[in-house]
């Protein structure tokens, strides 16, 4: 059996904490390897290791830290298939489902190999009597990142890649439940021509998390993960003075007009609501079909297309979708489906019996959809992370645009219409921090910024693009002035431009 330590100084090294978790195959339901869970000693060592290492990579100039990112990025694409396998075989996901999880973190390197030019600062010459000024961008120094186990490739990329090209050095607590692919990304990151320090990985649970927040060198911290520990993360940060990005759950609605291409709706919620086995903070999981006419449509062409997903291993190429991450993950899902049925929600298509043969122990879930769901009932309110759908009929377009506005949650939203008109208006009004138009998972591209509102994000700044840059440097704005023999005598009142 597999055993994964740390990957402290440039290298892996063995856990000394003593304490362990298991790491499961969800496709088969077996421990596949045991992960070492940190101390607090341990986490500092990896601190301790990133700020004696930040300091010479922070005075490498841009352009050799973006040759590093460079070189990275032509590794992860050299081991691709190696790296989607054990992504796969950790978390659940279907290979092609983990490539994409792969590629989307790549984009976000791929970004981060333009540092030269992300970290330049402004410059006026003439700003006053012979005053030129300028600013510069400044690394912070011991950056970490807490990441989910939903995209253990991804999101650990979007936090490292730009922090480090930026010149810190980075404290990464990936997800126990899937490290694998996080140590391997480090391992590639050295071979990439990383300095040793630069990024570590400590794997663990609350102890070494909290063991990160409570670190006097570290200076900032990104996390995803549920809101709970988003909201606890973001306070105990900033009670200590750390800058802090946390981005918590969500409930994305899909908003079906009319006049929508009913088809292509489908499709999209299909993908979107069950692609992933639905755990994803970005999947769709309200349908909000607008009138009676366009709901009883969407039934029709949604229960069929639900009851047909086929749920496979997560190496098998034909499956819609594979296990849930944990057998407890499963037994929660299958709560909240008891708890819709109870709130009298019409349960169209129920997975909860499903089996799959030979694969009895595996954690899998069939897909379930709900009608009829209303907005005071807890499968509307609370995120269920799992391949549930619940449609929500309203009754115009303004019924439909107050639904995601007033909901705790503001992550992403969608509407399917061929009206410009009412596309642009809705843009512009719900109350969402990514919208799709006929897009179901509005994921910005690299050099845009991801980032939800109200329960989904705590923090001024985004995920990735220019807010990422932003994020991890601090700016210093110098003002000088050189002597031109013109003495003007000693200036007792506040300087001006007047």
């Amino acid at each position: 059996m597999r055993s994964i330590g740390h990957f402290i100084g440039g290298k892996e090294v063995k856990g000394t904490s003593g304490r362990t978790a298991d790491v499961f195959e969800p496709m088969t339901g077996d421990v596949q390897a045991k992960v070492a869970l940190a101390s607090k000693a341990e986490v500092r060592a990896a601190v301790e290791n990133a700020k004696a290492a930040q300091g010479e990579w922070a005075a490498t100039n841009p352009q050799r830290r973006a040759r590093v990112m460079m070189r990275f990025v032509e590794l992860v694409q050299r081991d691709y298939d190696k790296l989607a396998e054990l992504l796969a075989r950790e978390h659940g996901k279907t290979v092609p489902d983990a490539k994409g999880d792969i590629q989307r973190g790549l984009e976000v390197a791929e970004f981060a190999c333009g540092i030269p030019h992300l970290m330049k600062g402004e410059y006026t010459e003439g700003a006053g009597p012979g005053i030129d000024i300028y600013s510069m961008r400044q690394p912070l120094g011991v950056v970490a990142g807490i990441t989910p186990f939903n995209f253990p490739a991804m999101i650990p990329m979007w936090k490292f890649a730009p922090a480090i090209a930026c010149g810190n050095a980075f404290i990464l607590k990936p997800s126990e439940r899937d490290p694998g692919v996080p140590m391997k990304l480090a391992e590639l990151m050295i071979e990439a021509g990383l300095p040793a320090g630069i990024l570590n990985v400590v794997n663990g649970d609350k102890e070494a998390v909290d063991a990160i927040l409570d670190d006097p060198d570290v200076k900032a911290i990104g996390f995803v993960g549920s809101t709970p520990i988003a909201q606890y993360i973001y306070e105990r940060a900033a009670q200590t003075g750390k800058r802090c990005q946390c981005f918590g759950g969500a409930k994305n609605h899909a908003i079906i007009m009319p006049d929508a291409d009913m088809d292509q709706a489908v499709d999209a919620l299909i993908g979107a609501g069950y692609g992933s086995a639905g755990e994803r903070c970005m999947a769709v999981s309200v349908a909000v079909p607008v009138g009676k006419t366009t709901a009883d449509r969407l039934m029709d062409k949604l229960i069929p297309r639900v009851e047909s997903l086929k749920i496979g291993t997560s190496v098998d190429p034909s499956a819609d979708y594979g296990p849930l991450v944990t057998r407890e993950a499963v037994e929660k899902v299958k709560s909240y489906i008891d708890i819709g049925v109870k709130e009298g929600a019409t349960l169209a298509v129920d997975g909860r019996g499903f089996k799959m043969q030979g694969y009895e122990n595996g954690f899998y879930l069939g897909g379930s959809l709900f009608d009829n769901v209303t907005k005071d009932m807890r499968i509307y309110k609370e995120e269920i992370f799992g391949p549930v759908l619940s449609v929500v009929r309203a009754k115009d377009y303004h019924e439909a645009l107050a639904l995601p506005s007033d909901h705790d949650y503001g992550n992403g939203v969608a509407i399917f219409t061929r009206d410009g008109d009412a596309a642009r208006d809705f843009a512009a009004k719900v109350n969402v921090g990514m919208v799709g138009v006929n897009v179901p998972i509005p994921v910005p591209i690299a050099y845009y910024t991801f980032g939800g509102w109200k329960k989904s994000g705590f923090g001024d700044l985004n995920q990735h693009g220019p807010d990422a840059v932003r994020f991890y440097t601090k700016t210093k704005t110098v003002t000088s002035r050189w002597p031109s023999g013109v003495k003007d005598g000693a200036e007792f009142s506040i300087p001006t431009m007047k």
